[in-house]
């Protein structure tokens, strides 16, 4: 199996070349040069994550030197749950929830990066040089790629955050590590740090003297194993009801969302795709349209979806570069703020449900768009709501509990250093660490 640039002006690469390229040197993102084809019964027996991510990523491991150390691979990277949980529902509809926010920081980042984390320590293993992976965080992403990076041998971490515009809880989990992670505090938004960390794959100066990859939804180590929890809820759900399962997907820079929509290109028993968008409204607003237009972020409640300029839209152009083929995998809509919080309040008081603000956007999505017109339907939960006590208390009023793990990186002394938002202070920073 190889991997070619959406750009095509990059030799296509293996899996393991893919995942430490991070980004193409033209610029693209790396995307499957087949598309391998199941069903349903590929994966009878497979009963939890790990089994099932096994039979799903095999081909694309094919020929590549991790493929021997996959078993080993997703067994390390999905060690904990992503469960499928009914809710109560319209007459004609049925819900669940995916909850995706079982994992060391209590985000669904934990599986990718935990599963991106596996596949370098193997790699590094038979190399002495160092290794910086860039993230740019809009909240949930760099604690994830922190925690599954943190301490690991011939790796370094580069955080980049926008200063102020995560949760204060958010930025404690950003800036508690130290050891191999650095964490910088970005004077802009986050399309301002994507800007950087894509930059930076294209410096020259910086090149010749650091090793690179990224950690965020542009590397191909991201998106392949957030198919698993598709791949698993939608199994879980055709063995009890034998139909499909539509997901309403709250989404910033597309990553989940693309995941999501390869799952069901392989064959899972995936129906639709909704996309919940909270004020930053690119993507609604083209599937309108039909002009792609990126703008600057508005920072929101639902700040990790704080995107004006998501990446993977360009992954899901190339495969639907005609906008007319694209609506007919997926929709969008957006929510305000206004409707976060109050969706927070009525499900907290009339189902006993505690949503995170991104959560929340797809629970407002579900109850102004979909609830009347029936189906099979599954909102997607990617963060836990402890990780946004200063906007979720208030509005109900209790305590949000924290989970034990989350509860303990919280207990973390933090180190943050300032950056401005351009790419000869970000060279200077990465040039003057120990790598």
């Amino acid at each position: 199996m190889k991997f070619f640039s959406t750009r095509g002006n990059s030799a296509p690469l293996s899996f393991s070349d893919a995942l430490q390229q991070g980004l193409a040197p033209d610029g693209g993102l790396y995307i499957p040069e087949t598309w391998p084809a199941f069903n349903a019964s590929d994966f009878d027996g497979a009963q939890s994550l790990a089994q099932v991510a096994e039979i799903l990523l095999a081909p694309f491991l094919v020929d590549d030197p991790l493929a021997p150390e996959l078993s080993d691979i997703v067994s390390e990277a999905f060690n904990f749950l992503a469960p499928l949980r009914a809710l109560p529902a319209a007459a004609n509809a049925t819900l669940s929830v995916l909850e995706l926010h079982h994992g060391p920081t209590a985000a669904f980042k934990d599986f990718g990066a935990r599963f991106l984390a596996a596949c370098f320590s193997r790699l590094r293993s038979v190399e002495a040089s160092t290794l910086n992976i860039l993230v740019a965080t809009s909240g949930d992403t760099g604690g994830a790629v922190a925690a599954a990076f943190h301490r690991r041998p011939h790796i370094e971490v580069t955080v980049l955050f926008p200063r102020g515009l995560v949760s204060p809880t958010q930025e404690r989990q950003l800036t508690c590590w130290g050891d191999n992670v650095r964490s910088f505090a970005v004077e802009g938004s986050f399309d301002d740090c994507q800007r950087l960390v894509k930059a930076a794959f294209l410096d020259t100066e910086l090149l010749a003297h650091r090793q690179l990859s990224s950690a965020n939804s542009i590397n191909l180590g991201r998106l392949l194993p957030q198919m698993v929890y598709y791949a698993m809820s939608s199994l879980e759900h055709w063995r009890t009801y034998q139909s499909s399962l539509n997901f309403i997907i709250p989404s910033g820079n597309l990553g989940n969302a693309a995941a999501c929509v390869w799952t069901r290109r392989l064959g899972l028993p995936i129906g639709e795709i909704v996309l919940g968008h909270n004020a930053n409204k690119t993507v609604p607003d083209y599937l309108i349209s039909g002009l792609w237009r990126p703008r600057p972020s508005v920072a929101t409640l639902a700040s990790a979806m704080d995107v004006g300029n998501p990446s993977n839209m360009e992954r899901l152009q190339t495969l639907w570069p005609d906008v007319d083929h694209l609506r007919q995998q997926l929709r969008a809509f957006s929510v305000t703020d206004e409707q976060i919080r109050t969706r927070i309040r009525h499900d907290y008081q009339f189902l006993g449900q505690i949503w995170c603000p991104h959560t929340a956007v797809a629970a407002e999505v579900w109850h102004q768009h979909i609830a009347q017109t029936g189906g099979n339907w599954c909102l997607v939960a990617t963060a836990s709501p402890a990780k946004f006590p200063e906007i979720v208390e208030p509005l109900i009023g209790v305590e949000v509990p924290v989970p034990v793990s989350l509860a303990e990186l919280l207990d973390r002394p933090t180190h943050v250093e300032s950056l401005s938002a351009d790419m000869a202070a970000l060279r200077s920073a990465l040039m003057t660490s120990e790598g």
